[in-house]
């Protein structure tokens, strides 16, 4: 009987880290936990997507899609017209966190595509809110977040950039791309 005990309290302990995702608070310092999002064509991507480079992850609210856009024109004309960012070393990338907007689907996917063009760039879909739970972002906003190569927290700007904060974290950027 106590070996049945036992083996029925183990099991309990043993059943969030089968079956349950990695919840870890994210902050400046802390590894990031994986995850997988499909795009708006299915396609499973992971951070191992882009290994080896640094990652600008935009977890969006669809309500706020156009909040940062300096910052990202700032990062566009890194990437694009200066060239003091590398695309070898270097990913940015949206995920839409569905879960936060009224907007249905089909007009978060469109209003992502436009995103994705106008920036070049990869959209995912977060249509349970997975990120708010497992990372601990705010829903109703948007959150920038900036790996390492590692997938180590160097920085989560949330809301608002300041347009006067984008060169120094695009500077930022470019030195995590040659640690």
């Amino acid at each position: 009987m106590k070996k049945t005990i036992i083996t029925l309290v183990l099991s309990l302990f043993a059943l969030p880290v089968i079956f349950g995702q990695q919840k870890v608070i994210l902050a400046v310092g802390v590894k990031a936990p994986d995850w997988m999002f499909t795009d708006a064509d299915k396609n499973e991507f992971t951070m191992n997507s882009w290994a080896g480079k640094v990652l600008q992850l935009n977890y969006v609210d669809p309500d706020e899609s156009d909040l940062n856009d300096a910052f990202n024109d700032a990062v566009k004309k890194a990437t694009d017209v200066d060239k003091t960012l590398s695309k070898d070393l270097f990913k940015g990338f949206g995920i839409v966190d569905c879960k936060s907007t009224w907007k249905p689907n089909g007009l978060i996917r469109s209003i992502a595509g436009k995103k994705a063009k106008k920036y070049n760039t990869t959209i995912l879909f977060d249509y349970e809110g997975t990120l708010q739970t497992n990372w601990g972002l705010p829903e109703d906003n948007y959150t920038v977040v900036i790996l390492d190569k590692n997938r180590v927290c160097r920085a989560i700007y949330k809301g608002h950039i300041p347009e006067a904060e984008n060169a120094k974290i695009v500077e930022q950027i470019i030195a995590l791309t040659k640690e």
